[in-house]
């Protein structure tokens, strides 16, 4: 049992939690609602094909990225926290992904011909300015990372959303502007008018993509160089002990997320594959919420680890997690012909749209996952994270392989939710025996009886009533005040 300080000093920090989390979520959420917007303008001026092309390229950067970054993130937060020598901790963690980066852009242009027919791209060209992107966001990683941690979240939310508002920018210019200018014969620069038509449109997307990752390294670069540039074997290779499992976690859920979608276009064609991850695309919802609360999860967590009520907060943070997930996931299923309709906006996408409830699911048990990961991250014990999600790749790939052929696309979204649904089972059972946080099971339970159900109902009996579906909101809302009504008011009078 808890005292009533120990429960008000919990709460209060709970407190601070959510304020912190919505600054760095404003930070998260507002660049990925631009992508959202973004697909909308891909799904109009794009064909399905096409937008497969822009699918695979981007799946391609999210492998990258994690290979590159092997799990330095999360090794940088864990270490800033625990050393004295701060200046040691990231100019070593820089330095690093510096040498090995430049390594792999070395490398993987002096073999970008084979390499690109071997990974399916129609050309080098694309592949190159995938490697250049990988590499520019690569090297802002530690730099992102030092405004977390240190708690500077209006620099932080400057930098990415001027990344994102430069890439919609160039997407804007080289998708509508630029072909609307060729045709009615206005203003371009010569070199823009006399090669533009030489590639296809979606080449565009991804040069839109370097252009953003470019200014946006050049102005993070100054952080790195605030610190004397020292390199410290003895941190680095601690940090590679604690940071190597992150990494195959990292390729682990990137193949969850991703290779679906290159399965399904060597079983069903490029066509049916866009139409899937276009919709998938608007389990985004349920994506931005889980990446606002990583944003200011990781580092305090970490900051949090070493307090007496560690374990209380944890619990308490994970019970509200749920609950505003599970509001989310019942208002966009309830609107989901609505919200398809603002963001898809061609009808050729709308067969798909049964994935979306799954999806949202998946994606909501992936963010318990993150909650309940915090015992082997504080722990030192990483290497069970990597467990828990190589098994889930082999599940993941294996539902793929034996079912698409079955029922289709379909089976790409039941195998994501089963995958994350077990992998946070098995962190939990696992988190019981090395660091047992009191998550409350029957407010759990509750909300995601509530959740499934309402979803269910709208979806399956009640779709487009939207009378139906707001009265389904309102009951989850009334049905959750009532049974977490004295956890609220205690929050409330701190």
């Amino acid at each position: 049992m808890f005292d009533d300080h120990s429960i008000r000093s919990t709460l209060s920090t709970l407190k601070r939690f959510f304020r912190d989390t919505i600054i760095y979520g404003i930070a998260a959420v507002l660049p990925r609602a631009i992508n959202v917007i973004l697909v909308k303008l891909h799904t109009d001026t794009l064909v399905s094909e096409r937008y497969a092309e822009s699918t695979i390229y981007f799946v391609y950067a999210a492998y990258f990225n994690a290979l590159l970054t092997y799990g330095m993130e999360t090794a940088f937060f864990r270490f800033f926290t625990k050393e004295k020598e701060k200046g040691k901790v990231i100019s070593t963690a820089f330095l690093s992904l510096l040498m090995t980066t430049l390594l792999f852009m070395f490398v993987t242009f002096m073999f970008s011909e084979s390499l690109a027919q071997y990974l399916g791209f129609s050309s080098a060209l694309p592949l190159k300015i995938l490697i250049l992107v990988t590499t520019f966001d690569t090297l802002v990683v530690i730099p992102y990372a030092f405004l977390r941690v240190t708690n500077r979240p209006i620099k932080f939310a400057f930098f990415k959303v001027l990344n994102v508002v430069i890439f919609a920018l160039f997407n804007l210019f080289f998708l509508l502007y630029v072909p609307n200018a060729l045709t009615h014969e206005n203003y371009l620069p010569a070199f823009i008018r006399e090669h533009f038509n030489e590639h296809p449109l979606v080449l565009y997307i991804f040069v839109a993509n370097f252009l953003a990752s470019l200014v946006t390294f050049i102005l993070l670069l100054p952080i790195v160089f605030k610190f004397n540039v020292t390199f410290d074997k003895k941190i680095l290779k601690r940090m590679l002990v604690y940071g190597i499992p992150i990494m195959v976690s990292s390729l682990a859920y990137v193949t969850n997320e991703n290779l679906d979608k290159l399965l399904l276009s060597n079983y069903l064609g490029k066509e049916q594959m866009g139409i899937y991850a276009a919709c998938y695309k608007l389990g985004v919802f349920m994506s931005l919420y889980i990446m606002a609360f990583k944003m200011g999860a990781e580092p305090f967590f970490f900051n949090q680890a070493k307090e007496k009520n560690a374990k209380q907060t944890y619990a308490r943070i994970l019970n509200w997690f749920i609950v505003f997930g599970a509001l989310f996931m019942i208002i966009v299923v309830g609107f989901i012909d609505q919200f398809a309709q603002l963001l898809l906006g061609k009808s050729t996408y709308f067969q798909a749209l049964g994935i979306v409830p799954i999806i949202l699911l998946a994606n909501l048990f992936l963010g318990i996952y993150y909650n309940l990961s915090v015992w082997f991250k504080v722990t030192d014990k990483t290497r069970y994270g990597m467990y828990f999600s190589i098994l889930g790749a082999l599940i993941t790939i294996g539902l793929n392989v034996l079912y698409i052929p079955i029922i289709g696309y379909m089976a790409s979204a039941w195998a994501t939710l089963v995958t994350y649904l077990f992998i946070a089972m098995l962190s939990y059972f696992y988190g019981k025996k090395y660091y047992n946080i009191p998550y409350p099971l029957k407010k759990i339970g509750i909300t995601f009886i509530l959740a499934i159900s309402g979803s269910y109902l709208s979806f399956v009996h009640f779709r487009g009533n939207y009378m139906v579906s707001i009265a389904i909101i309102l009951a989850f809302l009334g049905i959750t005040f009532w049974t977490q009504k004295n956890e609220i008011k205690q929050i409330w009078k701190t």
